[in-house]
Parts: structure tokens; sequence; C-alpha cells
């Protein structure tokens, strides 16, 4: 992947590193660049015109491509959880240095800017072999890599990968000794998140649940494993419309659909997640509610499901979860599409003409949208 020269790079001595590297050579899609500087200071950086951005560390934006070029640097734990790190960013700094606080041996590679492959920790060896290892016994000092190679297992398990049987020893370490517990919340969602964009989200789930962090992190999910099973085999099962930037919230809220609902607001507010992921989460478990409680769907129970979505207002939100009925019951699906169209058929505006106002407008247009839905779903019993 070699790249054309440029004279802001000259006298620089700069490596392509992590993912770039990693994932040409498994011939997965690159989206992200990240370069190392060995040997220069934040000036010399300054005066070529590259735009700092770095807040814990010197990092900075190329004025043209805008890819990030971070000088090189060691860490030193000094604390509890990922944040617990002192940081050295100094022109005396070596490559492999650099490389050796990487995760996993096949992050710590690098190449020239012509192309030159630098690999001291053997991460091509590691590619080749479909193996996630970490690169040194430093791996223990952050929880946060628990996530990351959880995820990157996410990612690649299609491909024949594999976490090595010392590296999952670690992670086994890292929970035992509660380091795991130190994790701010925003970053365990922000992996998380990231995991349910990969291929195999369910992956990312079963690898920590396998290590004992699941319990840790996300104990509501591991109350019942006879459920957690369900609902990883649920993650992929989403409604075909769902473009792929939508998916990890979608994910989320299939993972979470089955749970009561105060074990899923525990777990929202342990996670903090977004207002957004929350709400989805809601409208999917009712949505399971209205599927899978004993009974009959009928009108009753439609009409409680639309305004526990708050259907009225916001419509957009009945047709994808029409469709995640679909998933299991089809026809159920399509006597909720049908009622749904002919009690939205019915406006306020007819009633108003009618002369209904104020409250009676209300108590009205429910009742004829409720007896809409009753008709459809009479008939489909």
């Amino acid at each position: 992947m070699p790249t054309k020269p440029d004279r802001r790079l000259d006298g620089l001595d700069v490596y392509r590193v992590g993912g770039a590297v990693r994932d040409a050579r498994l011939g997965w899609p690159v989206t992200d660049v990240d370069w190392v500087v060995v040997g220069a200071t934040p000036e010399a950086m300054r005066q070529r015109g590259f735009k700092p951005v770095g807040r814990d560390f010197p990092v900075f934006l190329h004025p043209e491509s805008h890819e990030e070029f971070a000088l090189a640097r060691t860490e030193r734990k000094s604390g509890h959880g990922y944040t617990g790190f002192e940081i050295h960013a100094s022109p005396s700094v070596t490559l492999e240095e650099d490389l050796a606080r990487r995760d996993l041996t096949i992050n710590a590679m690098a190449e020239t800017p012509s192309g030159e492959l630098v690999d001291p920790f053997g991460g091509r060896d590691d590619l080749e072999a479909r193996v996630l290892r970490h690169v040194s016994p430093a791996f223990i000092e952050d929880p946060l890599r628990v996530l990351r190679v959880a995820r990157f297992l996410a990612r690649y398990a299609g491909l024949g990968f594999v976490i090595a049987d010392e590296t999952l020893a670690l992670m086994h370490r890292l929970v035992a000794s509660g380091e795991i517990a130190h994790l701010v919340a925003e970053r365990v969602w922000a992996e998380t998140e990231k995991a349910l964009g990969e291929p195999w989200p369910d992956v990312y789930f079963q690898t920590l649940d396998d290590c004992g962090a699941l319990a840790v992190l996300m104990p509501e999910l591991v109350a019942d494993d006879a459920q957690l099973d369900d609902a990883l085999g649920r993650l992929q099962r989403l409604p075909e419309d769902i473009a792929s930037h939508e998916a990890a919230p979608w994910r989320w809220a299939r993972l979470v659909e089955h749970l009561a609902p105060e074990r899923r607001r525990r777990l929202a507010e342990r996670l903090r997640l977004p207002k957004a992921v929350s709400r989805l989460a809601e409208q999917a478990a009712c949505t399971h509610r209205l599927v899978h409680e004993e009974g009959a769907v009928d009108g009753e129970r439609v009409m409680a499901w639309l305004e526990r979505i708050d259907a009225w207002r916001r419509s957009e939100r009945v047709p994808p979860l029409i469709a995640l009925v679909s998933l299991d019951d089809a026809a159920l699906a399509e006597d909720l599409a049908l009622a749904w169209r002919l009690a939205m058929q019915i406006l306020p505006k007819a009633l108003v003409d009618e002369g209904y106002q104020g409250k009676a407008l209300g108590e009205e247009l429910a009742r004829r949208r409720r007896e809409a839905i009753d008709e459809v779903m009479t008939q489909a019993r």
C-alpha cells in the first residue's frame, strides 16, 4: 500500500501502523490510515503544517489527507482502568518501543511509506495462522484490551481466527483481578457499539461471557444462560431494510428485548446508553411482548402496542417494527400492517369537519382507530 512522496514528510522518519497494515494483508477493507513518526518533536510537526489534535499525547493531522500522525511513545501503568497510564513521547522513543505497547501482534506491525514491512513481534505469522496473540505481558495492564480482543474476534471469526490460549488466560486474569470493573461506562459502550457493527457480533458477547467479563460489565445479560443463547442467536436477524449504519442499535435492541423492564433499564443506566439506543430497545421489547406473550393478539393488545411506541406521533417507527415481527410471524405482521394502514386513514380533520372538538375529538379518534384495528384482528383470528 505505497504512498506517493509528500514534501511535508521530508526529513521525518514515518511508518504506517496498526489496522491499515493488518487489514491490507488480510484483504480486508482499509478505512483509516494511521502513522507513527519517530525522532520528531511537536514543533517539527507544526512547522510542516500538521495540526495538533492529541489531548493526552502528541497526535497531528496531515494538512491535506487529514490522516493521523502520532509521535512515537511509550506507556507506563500508573493507576486503574484504561486511562491509568503515563505517556512518554520524545524523539528518543524507537519504533519498536512504540509497537511494543500495542495490544496484539497483528496490530503491532508497521510499514515504511514504500511498503516495507517492520514486524518485530511476529504479527505476519499470526495473521497467517489466524491467531489473536498479545504482544507482551503488559497486556494485563489495560482492561480495555479484553473488550478489544473480543471485538477483533467478532470481526475476524469468519476468517478462522482464534484467541491464543495464553492471551485468553491473561483475559481471565484481568477479570479476576478486578481491573475490568474500573472501565468507565462510556468506554465499555463505545467498544460494544463497534462490536455490534462487526460481521459476527454474537462472538463478542460470547467471548466476554467465556472469560467472565460479561458478568461484571453487563450482569443483566447473564442471569439466564438459555436466554443469553437465544438473544445471541437474534443479533443477526434484522429486517432487510435496516441500513448497515443502523445495525448496531438494532442489534442491541434484539439482544435485550427479552429482558424484564427493570433489568433493561438497569443495564441502560449501567452503560449510560444514548437515549436513542435505549428508546429503540424499549420499542423492540414492546414488540417482543406483543408477539410472544400468551393469548391472542387482539385489537386491545395492538392498540396498546401502538400507544407504547408512540406510533400516532412517530409513525416512522411502525414499519421497521412490523418488519421485526415478520421475522417470527409473517401472518401477524401482515395483519398489523393492514390494521395500521386502516387506522392511519382515520384523520382528525375529518372528525373536526363532523363537529368533534377538544377531548371529544381525541376520544372519537381513538375509538374509530380501535374499531378499525379490531375489525382486522378479529378476522385474523
